[in-house]
């Protein structure tokens, strides 16, 4: 057997993660990522290039594949991919189908570009012609109805099914990708794969009804690991183990206390305090969002609310506080958003407090 390893970006959307539910079913070694466009898709390369570079030290011999779907590259970041791709000795394959990648399809042979087809479309049809991926069609259906939606054929009889499917993966949001990238795409993959057994099982006329029903009950299987409950107790139980078995990568400090910092995680009031109460060796919980904005939370061991004035400019209650970070820099490479943190906590501690301590008076 040919050793191989594929390394997987794509879009954020349902085109995007459709083509991640083939790859996912094709390849025996595979590491996905995704990222939205704009800086996100440097970064998410880096970070693909990054794992590549070192699979290549232990491994000279394995078979390096670096997959783009989904995305456009400028001719720009598509010289950077090949020179770095040549550098680790990696193959290279984009497959995609906005229009606005038409230059750089032009100039790199291993671009491929075609505006009929949606990319999951094209990375199934790529998959079958190059490595025989399902031979009796089992994943063509889902395809189609990704494909109708996606390029908006709303002749297609799999159309309805589509926008079903599209609000499915949008409103797929209980995880935060930036934080936990792999359990949300889990997730997501989950859900398509389940919408995939409507689709084989009803008629097509009523399966896009099926799924819409079925949506909240596929939400809470995928959620629930014992007894049941509510879909946002459920969420709250994942999200809150979730981050304690990650607790030491998300780890901050404030004048002595040790804390836990989430980023868009939501649900402060619940996961918060269920954390605190799961780990009492933490002091607070914090939870910043996109724009700076932040949530504390404590268990009667720091008065937050304090802490929400020192480094915020705000206030609240002695267990549950909040504020705004001051020229908040947002990121989607958690580690460099909790270290911009912690340093702008650090710097906010260390400064004098009044103009009598900067005077010694």
């Amino acid at each position: 057997m040919e050793k191989r390893m594929v390394y997987h970006l794509s879009h954020i959307d349902l085109d995007g993660y459709g083509c991640q539910y083939l790859t996912m079913r094709a390849f025996d070694a595979i590491r996905c990522f995704n990222a939205n466009y704009g800086p996100e898709v440097g970064a998410r390369i880096e970070e693909m290039l990054s794992q590549a570079r070192t699979l290549r030290a232990v491994d000279p011999e394995i078979e390096i594949l670096l997959l783009v779907t989904d995305l456009n590259l400028s001719v720009k970041e598509c010289n950077a991919l090949e020179k770095e791709a040549l550098c680790i000795n990696a193959k290279i394959q984009l497959l995609d189908h906005h229009a606005t990648g038409a230059t750089a399809a032009e100039r790199f042979a291993w671009y491929f570009l075609d505006t009929g087809r949606c990319a999951t479309k094209i990375t199934y049809d790529w998959l079958r012609e190059r490595y025989r991926f399902d031979p009796e069609g089992r994943y063509e259906r889902i395809v189609d109805a990704i494909d109708a939606i996606d390029i908006w054929k709303s002749d297609s009889p799999y159309f309805e099914y589509g926008k079903v499917l599209l609000g499915m993966i949008s409103g797929a949001r209980e995880i935060n990708r930036i934080l936990f990238p792999d359990e949300d795409r889990r997730y997501k993959l989950d859900l398509i794969d389940t919408a995939r057994e409507i689709l084989d099982e009803y008629p097509l006329a009523q399966a896009p009804i099926v799924l819409d029903e079925a949506l909240h009950g596929n939400k809470k299987r995928f959620f629930r690991t014992d007894a049941d409950n509510t879909k946002d107790n459920l969420v709250a139980d994942y999200v809150t183990q979730l981050l304690g078995r990650e607790k030491e990568r998300l780890t901050i400090h404030y004048r002595g206390y040790k804390g836990l910092l989430g980023y868009n995680v939501g649900n402060t009031s619940l996961i918060g305090n269920a954390f605190l109460s799961a780990h009492p060796d933490y002091d607070f919980y914090m939870d910043v969002n996109s724009r700076g904005n932040f949530s504390l939370r404590s268990n009667d061991k720091l008065d937050v609310s304090k802490m929400a004035e020192e480094i915020g400019n705000g206030g609240g209650h002695p267990n549950a506080s909040g504020g705004k970070i001051e020229n908040y820099k947002d990121s989607f490479v958690y580690e460099d958003l909790r270290r911009f943190i912690q340093t702008y906590i650090d710097e906010k501690t260390s400064a004098p407090s009044s103009p009598e301590e900067s005077t010694g008076e």
